[in-house]
Formats: C-alpha cells, sequence, structure tokens
C-alpha cells in the first residue's frame, strides 16, 4: 500500500532518527518504481510531514475536489475537472491560490469583479497560475479529457478531509456550508 511516510532507507546501512551523512528526517517518501499506481491512499494527510510524487497524485485522483493536506496556514487539494465542465465563478476575499495543471487543457478567466473578467488566457499541462486573495476567476475545460490539478491555498479554504466526488456535491457543500 502506498505510504508517504514510509521509512527512509539510507544508502549506508544507518536508520536513525536523524542520519548525519544525510541531515534529513526519516520520514521522506522512498519512490519505488515496483509500487502500484492502484495502491495510492487518497486520505487528508495533514499536518504532519508529508512527501508525494503530485504529479501521480494528481493524475490518479477522480474526484472533482479532495482534500490531500490541510494544516494550520496551507491546504493542498487535487482537482478533475471533466471535459467541458469548469470549476465554476468564484473569489476567496481572504485567501490566495496557486493552481498547476497537470493535464488537459481549459480558459482562466480572472477579474476584479464577477461581471468584468478581463484577464483570459488558455493553459495546457505543466501551466501554473495565481490567483491573488479578492480576484474573481474560474477555469473552463476546454479539452477532450478531464483537466487534473492540484491547488494550493494559504489559509486553507476547505475543510480538513473534504471530498467532493462531483461538481454538484461541491456546490450543494458549499451552498450549505456543510463540507
Amino acid at each position: 500500500m502506498y505510504n508517504p511516510y514510509r521509512y527512509y532507507r539510507y544508502p549506508n546501512g544507518g536508520d536513525s532518527r536523524f542520519d548525519e551523512d544525510y541531515k534529513t528526517y526519516p520520514y521522506t517518501y522512498e519512490h519505488n518504481t515496483q509500487m502500484s499506481n492502484s495502491s495510492l491512499v487518497f486520505e487528508d494527510y495533514g499536518a504532519k510531514p508529508f512527501v508525494v510524487n503530485i504529479d501521480d497524485a494528481t493524475k490518479l485522483n477522480n474526484a472533482f475536489r479532495r482534500a490531500l493536506w490541510t494544516g494550520k496556514h496551507l491546504q493542498l487539494t487535487l482537482m478533475s475537472i471533466d471535459v467541458g465542465e469548469e470549476i465554476g465563478l468564484e473569489v476567496h476575499p481572504e485567501l490566495d491560490q496557486f493552481i498547476r495543471i497537470e493535464d488537459g487543457q481549459g480558459l482562466v478567466l480572472m477579474g476584479d469583479n464577477k461581471y468584468n473578467m478581463d484577464f483570459k488566457i488558455k493553459v495546457f499541462d505543466d501551466f501554473a497560475f495565481i490567483i491573488p486573495a479578492g480576484i474573481w476567476h474560474n477555469l473552463i475545460n476546454t479539452g477532450n479529457v478531464p483537466i487534473k490539478l492540484y491547488s494550493i491555498y494559504t489559509p486553507p479554504e476547505h475543510p480538513h478531509g473534504t471530498v467532493h466526488q462531483t461538481r454538484a456535491i461541491a456546490e450543494e457543500a458549499e451552498k450549505d456550508h456543510a463540507y
């Protein structure tokens, strides 16, 4: 089973809590090329030290929104935006947001108010964009595969452990404030 806290095996055979040769905490992800992608465990690992292959985790996620790590000051979420769908027009008055697209393509819209989305740009695999607090924004999938992305919120936007399988579920949870 995939475990991001797998004990690190040092090349010199050491396994202490702190190895002087490597100056690293032992709970470091040890890349295992034999690991099956289906063994990835999706859960919210916050607020503990965490290392993950973000490309793999992002591409394997099929939920519209999934919190992968929620700390006191930062949150990492994964999203899968279906063909023809969008994140939905939104604004976060008190937080900044970073988004990176790992797969797919779309159109990013941003503006000072929801009636004037004057910033428009096409984005593809490996593009990242930052949304400052107070800016209205949306991402629309314009491709023929789901957009797979990860997002970093500062501070966290969703409760620890949030999983919204679909956009409709996410909208209902946000409307009811019952994530």
